[in-house]
């Protein structure tokens, strides 16, 4: 019996309701009416706007009879004064609820926005440190439908958004249990038009999730699990989306296995993450392209601590080298079929401040995930290995 189960249309929930299959954003509007919602608001970034997943969104909804009004100045690394202009929308349009889509700038954006439209302390005051999370008003949030249009964040499932602070230039990871969307479309042929360079960008960051939260020394048993699995899927179908973006299961199964990493994540994350998000604040680089990079880096940094781990996870995959050796072996393998440069400066960051993002990582709310503890020296040590 396969592993896989078909990705067929079906309805889960965890918690979020998902409802998974191909051409289910034609039920849109029904789901906009089900939360209660009568005037949304689509919020996406200004490359997808007149791109079929937005267009087929925007159908749907007039459509159903609902009025459409279309937010699209999210920028690939969102920014305060992306939620601030997003929130001003919301409100001067006398909205109800948020039709969060695209990848997960545009998702970790819409998020934000839906849950700031409300409050009234400032988004900073909600960074994800101690309990900062306790000083936002929770009566009469605003409903939120994610629809994702690339297998990378798993941001539809997430509880968090990543915003870039411009004055201070970091990224800030905003944090509320109840950020996490009320309904996701997980429909994989919004997808298939994606680059294959995308393809494999985004689904690197999801890969990176999973590895992250599987090596994270805290005890979360089931987030493990997930983690395991969505590797596996990741190892399976993350090629073949890339080479074949027509494939419509290999699409689907990398929507399930980002969501899966997303949900993972919870269990922790580590230097991949507490060195991008400053990398990508400071040069406003790709996320996921990042992560890729850093990557083997990071697990060879890493493997003295999980070693066990690594055997596990190479025994798992069926990798031909049931060690560490054999999962960097997999990463770096991976990384060249699917056209990822080895190093940072094959992505054009040539004059990285070495000791600048070292301690900017080291205050990253990610470091304290990572297996061997992080210190800027440990961090330099990465990052110059990864120049």
């Amino acid at each position: 019996m396969p592993l896989d189960t078909p990705a067929t249309t079906t309805n889960w929930s965890f918690p979020t309701a998902v409802r998974f299959g191909n051409g289910r954003i034609a039920g849109l509007g029904e789901m906009v009416r089900e939360l209660g919602g009568s005037r949304p608001l689509v919020v996406t970034d200004a490359g997808l706007k007149d791109l079929y997943p937005v267009q087929r969104a925007v159908e749907a909804l007039k459509s159903a009879g609902l009025p459409v009004a279309l937010y699209s100045g999210v920028k690939p690394n969102p920014t305060g004064g992306n939620v601030a202009d997003g929130v001003a929308a919301f409100r001067g349009g006398n909205h109800d609820l948020v039709v969060a889509i695209g990848g997960g700038s545009a998702l970790d954006a819409a998020k934000a926005i839906a849950f700031m439209a409300r409050q009234t302390v400032p988004i900073w005051d909600l960074e994800d440190i101690g309990d900062n999370w306790k000083r936002a008003e929770t009566k009469n949030l605003v409903p939120v439908i994610a629809i994702p249009t690339t297998a990378g964040t798993g941001s539809e499932l997430g509880r968090s958004s990543v915003i870039t602070h411009e004055t201070e230039k970091r990224k800030v990871i905003v944090f509320h249990p109840r950020m996490m969307p009320d309904v996701v479309v997980m429909d994989p042929e919004l997808t298939v038009g994606l680059p294959s360079h995308i393809t494999a960008a985004t689904g690197m960051d999801a890969l990176s999730h999973a590895l992250e939260a599987f090596s994270a020394p805290s005890f979360h048993p089931m987030a493990e699990g997930i983690a395991l699995n969505a590797l596996r899927l990741i190892r399976k179908w993350l090629p073949v989306a890339v080479h074949h973006g027509d494939d419509l299961e290999a699409r689907g199964q990398m929507l399930i296995a980002s969501g899966m990493g997303c949900v993972a994540l919870q269990k922790g994350l580590g230097a991949i993450h507490a060195l991008a998000h400053p990398l990508g604040a400071l040069h406003d680089a790709h996320h996921g392209l990042l992560n890729a990079v850093l990557m083997p880096y990071v697990v060879e940094f890493n493997t003295p601590a999980i070693a066990d781990k690594l055997e596990l996870l190479a025994r798992f995959l069926d990798l031909p080298r049931k060690d560490a050796t054999g999962v960097v072996d997999w990463i770096v393998e991976l990384r060249g079929d699917l056209s990822i440069p080895e190093k940072l400066s094959g992505m054009s960051l040539t004059e990285i401040d070495v000791d600048k993002v070292a301690t900017m990582g080291v205050a990253d709310p990610c470091a304290g995930g990572n297996p061997v503890p992080l210190d800027v020296n440990g961090l330099k040590k990465i990052l110059t290995g990864a120049a």
